[in-house]
Order: C-alpha cells, then sequence, then structure tokens
C-alpha cells in the first residue's frame, strides 16, 4: 500500500526505523506508534518508500 499524504509516509518511516531497531519505539508518537504496532515491516517498508514529490502535504 502506497502512502497517501507526506505526513502518512513520514510516519511510515519511523514506525519501520522503530521496527528496525535503529531508534527507540518509545520515542514514536501518534500515527507512527499505531503503525509499528499494526504493520509488518514489509508493509510499512512500502509505504516509507513512496515518492512525495506529487503527494499532498496531509490526507483530508
Amino acid at each position: 500500500m502506497k502512502a497517501k499524504s507526506k505526513k502518512q509516509q513520514k510516519a511510515a518511516g519511523a514506525a519501520l526505523s522503530a521496527k528496525r531497531g535503529e531508534t527507540n519505539k518509545s520515542e514514536l508518537k501518534g500515527a507512527s506508534k499505531k503503525m509499528a504496532d499494526s504493520m509488518s515491516e514489509e508493509e510499512l517498508e512500502d509505504m516509507a518508500s513512496t515518492k512525495r514529490k506529487n503527494l499532498p502535504k496531509s490526507k483530508e
């Protein structure tokens, strides 16, 4: 699944970083914390790899 906004893509990147152990899970907030708990590493990688160029800033 591809990210639908820049915020969603950024949150997925933060969750992926925590899932891989590169950052502490306790540093996550909001959507990224929920994503880390509910999504697999493969799903997060797919969402975080979405190109940001044509994405809206936030999903409305």
